[in-house]
């Protein structure tokens, strides 16, 4: 019989795919991470071509 604390036939195959997931999370947070980014370049120039902002 199983105990409760035994981790079922799907967890224990979880715990074999972990390497994936990890993976998975890394490769969206470099996505996310560069697009965040290119938007602050893109506000950057936008903010330099329109000439509104002086630096001190």
């Amino acid at each position: 019989m199983r105990e409760p604390s035994d981790p079922s036939p799907g967890e224990k195959s979880r715990t074999l795919k972990r390497p994936a997931s990890r993976e998975d999370r890394l490769k969206a947070a470099l996505k996310a991470n560069m697009a965040r980014r290119k938007a602050q370049a893109r506000a950057r120039d936008a903010e330099d071509a329109s000439g509104d902002s002086e630096k001190d």
